[in-house]
């Protein structure tokens, strides 16, 4: 890993109180597997190492929105909806129909959505919520086309799989989340930038592909093929050992691959001409994203999620599906 570690916010225990209590507040119901599951996946920690020097206030909206999000992955990852694309397709569209404000929220998830919203939103410039809008759609979307495939009987290629889980691991929602805990502001012109892109890019497949490696072992128990690890080795024909040795090859190139946009995204700069806001919040992202890696890294090397998966195919069956409106 070529990014040195920029440590852990030291609000986090603070962080995990206020994310069990807003959970609590907001009817968000965990059964003791799934409470025990969340409690493993310590989404403070997540929050803390890749927001080190984020207010309080905003380490614990940014953990509310990460718990959300990791009720949301275990539903249909491991739940029934992820199986049925049809339950599959009405839950995620009545989710994005709250993101785009064009109905009014049902149940617990929906209203926990809503909430965030509220908070995360207000006074936030138009091309920013466009952004944020596109970025958490094309994220839940994601769970409906891999539903399609369970039922389908298909697994993607290794190539087209990259490109899926870019948007599936959901680590653009929170860079974007990233510009407000840093101040900054990115004008369109500035989020065209081929190197800008080229950067966001490689954070997220190099946290999909992290992630990749240490869920494989949870993964196959369920029989959920939309991993890396395993498409490396059904496309390959090798062994497990082979693929897993294969994935941490990618995972350094794909760590190269940052850097690489880093050095052209300053290139452009220059040759664009840009001065001013837009150049400060561009080498604040710089910046950032190399902590972002190395404290998304870190955290799949420390939560017991990862590193010690204790899920059986009788507790994923005791899904959170109460909490989504029927």
């Amino acid at each position: 890993m070529p990014f040195d570690s920029a440590g852990c916010h030291p609000g986090i225990q603070q962080t995990k109180r206020a994310a069990w209590e807003w959970a609590a507040a907001g009817d968000l119901v965990l059964s003791p597997v799934a409470r025990k599951k969340m409690i493993r996946t310590r989404p403070e920690l997540w929050i803390s190492l890749i927001f080190p020097e984020a207010s309080q206030k905003h380490l614990d909206l940014f953990c509310q929105w990460l718990f959300w999000a990791f009720l949301v992955d275990d539903e249909f990852d491991d739940g029934p909806a992820g199986r049925d694309p049809r339950l599959c397709e009405g839950a995620i569209t009545r989710l994005v129909d709250v993101l785009d404000g064009l109905r009014e929220p049902e149940g617990p998830m929906e209203n926990a959505l809503a909430q965030l919203l509220a908070r995360t939103c207000t006074g936030r410039p138009p091309h920013w919520l466009r952004q944020f809008r596109r970025d958490t759609a094309a994220w839940l979307w994601t769970y409906y086309a891999e539903a399609v495939d369970r039922a389908a009987g298909h697994v993607p290629g290794t190539a087209d799989f990259v490109r899926h889980r870019r948007d599936s691991v959901a680590m653009q929602p929170f860079l974007d989340l990233h510009e407000i805990t840093a101040g900054i502001d990115l004008p369109e012109s500035v989020r065209s930038l081929p190197a800008y892109i080229a950067l966001r890019n490689a954070v997220a497949d190099h946290s999909g592909l992290c992630n990749d490696i240490c869920s494989f072992e949870k993964e196959a128990l369920l029989g959920y093929e939309h991993n890396t690890v395993r498409l490396i080795q059904r496309d390959r024909g090798c062994t497990l050992q082979e693929a897993v040795d294969e994935a941490g090859l990618l995972l350094g190139r794909i760590a190269d691959r940052v850097q690489r946009a880093e050095k052209e995204l300053v290139e452009e700069i220059e040759a664009a001409g840009i001065q001013g806001q837009p150049r400060i919040a561009l080498e604040r992202c710089v910046r950032d994203y190399r902590g972002l890696v190395r404290g998304d890294f870190d955290y799949h090397a420390r939560a017991e999620r990862y590193t010690r998966p204790e899920l059986t195919e009788t507790d994923a069956q005791d899904s959170l599906s109460r909490n989504f409106a029927a």
